[in-house]
């Protein structure tokens, strides 16, 4: 829920900003007499008690105890990362490092996502992730069809992504091997860059009409192709740094570490989520750079209520392949993880570009 930054003053911004910084880095409540002796506050510890509770009383504080300082809400921390957040500072020498540990596995994605992944959680000290997206369908930009014997065929489909699908057909009758080149030359002007919903009964029936006395040849082979590039992908999820869950207080309960590693295990929920299929609850804030952060509650995954998630979408070209991602405590240090995130996802798809424009 994006707040507007004239619903606080700048007093109580400032102060605002001094707890959640406080708060993130010893994971304490902050009382007043810290910001006054952190110098980063000016005034006096009475008007910073009387701003700290009226923060509160909007929601964006909260109290755990009577006696305690304040810590900062789900409201809070939401405000902190779309309005108060300052970009971390990655030095030249961390992305300079960052891309030529990349640049080593360029040759796969899976591989490069990998070690962004363990580079994400490594310069963060939380848990990262690394997700393939669901395809729903997938489209052929190449077909070849290889004779074994008269009844026999392989049927072979490159796919947009590179990947290369095969299935073995048993034709109802004899075929010679012109009618298996004129089929193959059909299949590449009419069948390439569309999904299988888009295979429709007209195509079939002018594919037949060309091929003639081989027009039993078309279902089969056109219901082998349907099969294949209608099949959806499950999506796939990577994990790196789950013991970093433990460094945090947060995660001290058995049965939420249970059931966070659980989830991971299942990976449907945060597949969904970060491929952009569940819908949150609450909308995320997105920073101009396209990173997305959910803020406890705002998670439309109900065990992660307590924690954040931050991921960006990693393109090649124009395509979304991927995403990484943090996973950590709502004290989370969102200035260098979000900065992080953002710096590591363009470092992948700027390597991916360039993998495409040697080819």
């Amino acid at each position: 829920m994006k707040l507007m930054d004239g619903s606080l003053s700048e007093r109580k911004k400032l102060i605002l900003k001094a707890i959640v910084d406080a708060h993130v880095e010893n994971g304490e409540p902050v009382g007043s007499k810290v910001l006054t002796q952190s110098g980063i506050v000016t005034c006096s510890s009475a008007t910073i008690r009387n701003e700290m509770a009226e923060l509160e009383a909007m929601g964006f504080l909260e109290q755990p105890h009577t006696s305690a300082g304040r810590i900062p809400s789900e409201a809070g921390y939401r405000f902190y990362v779309d309005s108060l957040v300052e970009r971390y500072r990655v030095t030249s020498s961390e992305v300079e490092n960052l891309r030529e540990a990349l640049r080593v596995k360029q040759a796969q994605l899976d591989s490069i996502l990998d070690s962004a992944m363990r580079l994400a959680a490594k310069m963060t000290n939380y848990t990262a992730l690394a997700v393939r997206p669901r395809i729903s369908s997938m489209t052929v930009k190449k077909y070849e069809l290889i004779q074994i014997d008269a009844r026999q065929l392989v049927l072979v489909m490159v796919t947009a992504g590179g990947a290369v699908r095969t299935q073995n057909l048993v034709c109802e009758a004899p075929v010679t091997d012109e009618a298996v080149r004129k089929l193959a030359a059909l299949l590449n002007m009419r069948l390439t860059g569309i999904t299988g919903d888009q295979i429709s009964l007209p195509i079939m029936m002018e594919m037949e009409s060309v091929m003639g006395e081989y027009a039993f040849l078309v279902s089969p082979v056109v219901k082998c192709i349907c099969q294949t590039i209608s099949t959806a992908s499950g999506g796939e999820l990577k994990v790196e740094g789950m013991n970093k869950l433990l460094a945090y207080p947060e995660f001290y309960d058995i049965g939420k570490l249970r059931d966070m590693l659980a989830m991971f295990e299942r990976k449907d929920e945060l597949v969904g989520l970060i491929s952009g299929e569940t819908a949150p609850m609450m909308p995320s804030g997105e920073s101009e750079n396209g990173v997305q952060v959910y803020i406890g509650s705002e998670n439309p995954v109900i065990i992660m209520d307590s924690s954040s998630l931050v991921f960006k979408p990693v393109k090649q070209g124009d395509k979304t392949v991927g995403a990484l991602g943090i996973i950590g405590p709502t004290r989370m240090n969102y200035k260098k993880v979000i900065s992080m995130i953002d710096g590591i996802a363009e470092s992948v798809s700027d390597i991916l570009s360039e993998s495409d424009n040697r080819e």
